[in-house]
């Protein structure tokens, strides 16, 4: 059975294509089930669309859903379409995230860091001429964040959480196995699960996230894994899903999940 929780569409401002394209593409592609998962506006601000080539427009949020529900309907006894968001954690802003996450249907809520320590992750130079032990505690800030954001109780999903190595593969490399680790293991007590995502194979570090090395420490932690392409064009939907199966299973994984009505869903790899 083949899912993907990530994908993205035009009113992020940075995707092509509408919701349609992304389902009609799943079908093609053999899922039976697909999530839309569009960013979150940025609910801290006072405008109603600050960011807007980065999340859709406070305006546009009852729209997007209403057209996800719209589609399901449509699609149903065709594919199993599921209302999910993407949003950002902001430590200092749980309280309008938490609110807009109560008062829509979503099946799943991705939770994602995208900055940290006042920088975007992906943010190429953040790293220019930094010593090994501030590089050691951006790192440390990155993980206590995750972590954080597992703890908020916001969020059935992580995304992406070594998404840092995205622009800066020595990131990977950085020592910080401590704060790595406590996270998983809030993640795994917690019940949340962490997506395998495959959109690090179009950023410099050409590969998924998380690495192999922390989804091996993930399986100890007993974190749940779910799937997410990341798909900012319809063309990537399930991108490599198979092959992300089999590494799971490889390391030793029997299950991964895909999460509906804010339940998890166990589908055998």
């Amino acid at each position: 059975m083949k899912f993907d929780l990530h994908t993205h569409h035009y009113r992020c401002g940075h995707a092509d294509g509408d919701i349609r394209d992304y389902i009609e593409s799943a079908i093609t592609n053999g899922l039976s089930v697909i999530g839309i998962s569009d960013h979150m506006p940025h609910l801290f601000s006072p405008l109603d669309h600050p960011m807007p080539k980065i999340a859709m427009s406070r305006l546009e949020l009852d729209n997007y859903v209403e057209e996800v529900l719209r589609l399901k309907k449509e699609y149903a006894g065709k594919i199993d379409v599921l209302l999910g968001i993407e949003s950002d954690y902001f430590i200092d802003h749980e309280r309008p995230y938490r609110e807009a996450i109560e008062r829509y249907p979503f099946d799943y809520v991705i939770g994602s860091v995208h900055i940290s320590s006042g920088k975007s992750i992906f943010d190429r130079n953040r790293w220019d001429n930094l010593s090994s032990s501030v590089m050691i505690e951006a790192k440390k800030e990155y993980y206590r964040l995750i972590e954080a954001s597992a703890r908020s109780g916001m969020f059935q999903i992580l995304g992406h959480i070594d998404a840092m190595k995205g622009y800066y593969p020595a990131f990977a490399d950085i020592p910080a196995e401590d704060a790595v680790n406590s996270a998983l293991q809030t993640i795994g007590e917690l019940g949340l699960a962490i997506e395998v995502n495959t959109s690090g194979g179009t950023k410099l570090c050409g590969g998924w996230y998380p690495s192999d090395a922390i989804l091996e420490r993930a399986l100890h932690y007993g974190v749940q894994i779910s799937f997410g392409s990341d798909a900012h064009k319809p063309s990537r939907v399930g991108e490599d899903f198979e092959a992300v199966a089999q590494k799971l299973k490889d390391i030793g994984f029997k299950h991964w999940i895909y999460v509906k009505e804010r339940k998890p869903v166990l589908v055998s790899l």
